[in-house]
């Protein structure tokens, strides 16, 4: 080799065409072809200054030895290394830098490439890689699959690794497929990228969500499972909830039929800040029904006989589905006789015959009605069925008032409270009956237009008043039981049917009763005496104090006026004072009569003695006074006084005449004395008129 192949540097890529183009070896096509390509790569100038230049250094022999040796160099190898040589000649001499020895590069590769292609190469290979921005979905390729990772390419400088379970709902994927990835972070501790699929479809989900909610778009989804009050639907990767009303618009009793299902929705709800959908499959149905419903609505008439399925059954009635649209049968309509609840007449999913009641177009109601396709129960009421005729039913209704009774399916009477019983205080249904009891009745009264009866149970037995007369004389002595309180007597009951008053006036002879409670008490036994009988208004008139002899007989001989007694304050307020006599009778004395000799008042349960001032047998009263003991009563001091003053006045008058008879005889000179005697008389005369 010549001194000049050996100062010059080998290129990288020369090596591989000088393994290629052996000068043994190498075709004609082969050295022109490499020719073309120095050239090319050789500046023009430069091309024909190194021609000239080095041509004159290079020597036959030199060229013999290249052509001759077997691995010697071609001469486009040896002109590219030329050029090379003198651009780094070039290069030094601009920097105007004297060359160095590099001990840097000492036993490293030499680079054969200029600065340009350096430059050229770089921008290359810097475009090649991709911008990478964390946390944003991009694009990736995958590269590699083992059983527990998948390699993606997203065009950076090293390839990420995503867990092979996140491609669990897509096993079939292979090298090449496009997948959408998340970046999580360019690169860990360990220098890996965190890649993640699962994110980036959960993100272009949402978007997607958002989008066909938005347009209110019609999607399809994967029920998963059940779940409580409804269905887990996988949609574009998310977890939605369709409750289990929005899945038809019949109710769905059985959940489970609709799991491992695909099926169309309608985005009906989402909430970003819990990241909750919610689908509906009902909106799409009703969304067809609609046009069917209107279309049905406007065929609609009062009367129209449809079939339909009953589809919901509730406490108060059944909704029929009639191809589109739904009715509601109230519970009332369901059957001509009285139901607790309509599955006693109606099954879910029957077919039934219904008649149109009434509609209302703007608010999409129909009423529907059962009972009314069978003729009234009233209709086929025997003809001889009369009043005073005695029927027999069962209780179904129990009302404070009375009790319905029901004759036959759909026939009812009314039986009140005061048809049940003779008794005449008052009491409710409830004490009679109770419901589902079996009864006999008479008919009362029987209207078959309105379709009204009543009932009563008491006619049955014999009326007590038909004979009350000979059974309760006047005077007569019963036991009787307390039944009410008034403010003016006791109502008590002698026997079923037959009620009677006792007067509060008629409870005691000596006591004063301000209300029956104080004499006796509801349940207990009284002794009665019938004072009179009203058989046509049906009234006792009873009284208990008669059952003793009226001691106010007696108490007109004890108690007269004046005469005095000892008695005991039993009850004191402002206006006087009760006072406790002997034989158990009471007296009043009045608030001025209290008062004591000493200036004081008699004090409540206080015994001293008290004068009779006023008797009244009629009126059963007694009025007592302390005072009047010791002071005269002012009326008959008044009396006497005026007896006085009466006396006075007749002498007073006597008295004048005979002056004036004396005045007369006198002389005119005796003028001054008549003058004050006649004023003397006058004094005299006006305090006699105020005696």
């Amino acid at each position: 080799m010549s001194e000049l192949e050996k100062d010059t540097p080998e290129p990288a890529e020369s090596k591989e065409v000088t393994a290629q183009t052996n000068t043994e070896n190498a075709t004609p096509e082969v050295v022109e072809n490499t020719h073309e390509e120095a050239e090319e790569l050789i500046p023009q100038e430069v091309v024909s200054e190194e021609i000239v230049t080095e041509g004159e250094v290079i020597d036959e022999v030199i060229l013999e030895e290249t052509i001759e040796a077997p691995f010697a160099k071609s001469a486009e190898e040896m002109e590219e290394e030329i050029v090379v040589k003198q651009e780094e000649e070039e290069i030094e001499a601009e920097a105007d830098v004297p060359v160095e020895f590099d001990w840097d590069a000492l036993g490293k590769k030499q680079d054969s490439y200029s600065v340009s292609e350096r430059t050229k190469l770089e921008d290359i290979y810097t475009n090649s890689l991709s911008s990478i921005v964390e946390h944003e979905v991009i694009d990736g390729t995958i590269v590699g699959i083992s059983n527990r990772e998948v390699v993606i390419n997203i065009g950076y400088k090293s390839d990420g690794i995503v867990p092979f379970n996140e491609f669990r709902y897509n096993p079939d994927i292979k090298i090449g497929d496009k997948v959408d990835i998340y970046v999580e972070n360019q690169e860990d501790s360990s220098g890996q990228m965190i890649l993640s699929h699962k994110k980036a479809r959960t993100l272009k989900s949402w978007d997607r969500i958002n989008e066909v909610f938005d347009k209110d778009e019609i999607i399809n989804g994967y029920v998963k499972c059940r779940t409580k009050g409804g269905l887990i639907v996988d949609v574009f990767g998310i977890e939605a909830f369709l409750p289990g009303s929005q899945i038809d618009v019949k109710p769905i009793r059985d959940y489970d039929i609709y799991v491992d299902k695909t099926m169309e929705f309608k985005v009906v709800k989402i909430n970003h800040e819990y990241k909750n959908v919610v689908v509906s499959h009902k909106a799409l149905i009703e969304d067809e029904l609609e046009q069917q419903r209107a279309e049905i609505i406007a065929k609609l008439e009062k009367g129209q006989v449809l079939e339909g399925i009953a589809k919901n059954i509730t406490t108060y009635g059944v909704f029929i589905d009639l191809g589109g649209v739904d009715g509601l049968i109230h519970i009332t309509d369901l059957s001509w006789g009285r139901i607790k609840h309509p599955e006693e007449v109606v099954e879910l999913d029957q077919k039934l015959k219904v008649v149109i009641l009434d509609f209302d177009e703007n608010k999409k109601r129909i009423a529907l009605g059962l009972k009314q396709l069978t003729p009234h129960p009233w209709d086929s009421l025997s003809a001889d069925l009369k009043i005073g005729d005695k029927v027999k039913g069962k209780v179904v209704v129990l009302a404070d008032y009375g009790a319905f009774i029901e004759i036959a399916p759909g026939v009812e009477g009314l039986t009140h409270v005061s048809e049940m019983s003779w008794s005449q205080h008052l009491r409710t249904a409830q004490d009679f009956l109770s419901v589902g009891d079996e009864i006999e009745a008479v008919i009362l009264t029987l209207d078959r237009e309105e379709r009204r009866m009543s009932l009563g149970m008491k006619q049955l037995a014999p009326d007590p008043w038909n004979a009350i007369r000979d059974k309760y004389k006047v005077n007569s002595k019963h036991k009787a039981t307390v039944r009410n309180f008034t403010n003016f007597g006791i109502f008590v009951e002698i026997e079923e049917g037959v009620d009677g008053l006792i007067h509060i006036s008629d409870l005691s002879w000596s006591k004063k009763i301000k209300h029956p409670a104080e004499f006796t008490k509801i349940g207990d036994e009284i002794e009665v005496v019938v004072l009179d009988v009203d058989e046509e208004n049906r009234r006792l008139s009873l009284g208990h104090k008669q059952l003793e002899e009226n001691p106010w007989d007696v108490f007109e001989t004890v108690f007269t006026v004046d005469s005095v007694h000892q008695g005991t304050v039993i009850n004191l307020h402002d206006k006087g004072a009760l006072v406790s006599l002997t034989y158990g009778v009471e007296g009043f004395a009045p608030m001025r009569h209290l008062k004591k000799e000493d200036g004081s008042n008699v004090k409540a349960e206080e015994t001293t003695d008290f004068k009779v001032i006023e008797f009244s047998k009629e009126n059963k009263k007694i009025i007592l006074s302390h005072t009047r003991l010791f002071e005269e009563d002012p009326k008959a001091a008044k009396a006497k006084d005026n007896k006085k003053a009466v006396a006075e006045g007749q002498k007073s008058k006597r008295a004048i005449s005979k002056v004036n008879e004396k005045v007369e005889k006198t002389t005119f000179g005796d003028l001054d004395i008549l003058a004050n005697l006649r004023i003397d008389l006058a004094k005299e005369e006006k305090s006699g008129k105020k005696k």
